[in-house]
């Protein structure tokens, strides 16, 4: 992997890349008035993370570069101050002051919704096993600006941990959380959006382990969650024997605990 900068970049913009390159284990390499295809070409190396003014922007020679963005959560925020319902708010019963774990980070979008609910005194803590995503995600959770100020708090105040939720479970005392959440890449894509496919590619695209589910049940006070596909075998291999449909494609499987 290459890390670059915009054609002139700032100071602060040197300065990141030269530490996002430590982090990422990645080569960094100086933009000039090289485009992307030539580094590519002159280098040998299809990814490419660019430090830019609006912020990273991971380039893998596809379509569509991935960066982050709030998506549907900004959607989902306003609808919740419509007073209209949120399927996985019902389901977790989050409410303000609760600790939750998010083992499947992605791009953070029910992440940030939990977050909203928790309120100042909760805490979200978003796994992401994919260094990239890790870092498009610190990154663009502290910096994005959306214009509401509550929504844009809830995205400073979660927590991104790099590393194997796995891990981070075990590490958990028992019962020391509210909820914790499972969104894995699914078995069977549902979805081929410019939004999805690009995430699929960079994402830990590994089945859930049962023994993550375990230490779920022994970590969690109020309740396990996992999304899937609706007709996802993953339900009844992971003992969610409690499933909710939530529109023509998409499920929730609740332990209680």
């Amino acid at each position: 992997m290459l890390v670059t900068t915009s054609y002139d970049p700032s100071n602060e913009e040197l300065e990141e890349a030269v530490s996002l390159a430590q982090t990422l284990g990645a080569r960094l390499v100086r933009r000039g008035h090289s485009g992307l295809s030539k580094l590519r070409s002159r280098y040998s190396d299809d990814e490419i993370m660019l430090v830019t003014r609006d912020g990273l922007r991971f380039d893998y020679g596809g379509d569509h570069p991935l960066f982050f963005h709030p998506s549907m959560s900004l959607v989902r925020y306003k609808r919740i101050r419509q007073n209209m319902p949120d399927a996985l708010l019902q389901l977790s019963k989050a409410r303000p002051g609760d600790v939750i774990v998010d083992c499947t980070a992605g791009l953070a979008s029910d992440s940030i919704i939990f977050s909203y609910a928790a309120g100042p005194k909760g805490q979200v803590i978003a796994w992401e096993n994919s260094p990239v995503l890790a870092s498009l995600l610190e990154a663009g959770l502290r910096t994005y600006v959306t214009g509401h100020a509550d929504f844009d708090d809830a995205m400073r105040r979660i927590e991104v941990r790099y590393g194997d939720h796995l891990t981070g479970l075990r590490s958990m005392p028992d019962r020391s959380c509210d909820i914790v959440y499972f969104d894995p890449m699914f078995r069977s894509p549902i979805e081929q959006s410019s939004g999805i496919s690009p995430l699929r590619s960079t994402a830990d695209d590994r089945a859930l382990e049962a023994a993550a589910v375990m230490e779920a049940r022994r970590v969690a006070r109020r309740c396990v969650i996992l999304k899937e596909s609706r007709e996802s075998s993953e339900f009844t291999r992971l003992g969610f024997n409690e499933v909710t449909n939530s529109g023509a494609k998409l499920a929730y499987g609740v332990i209680s605990c």
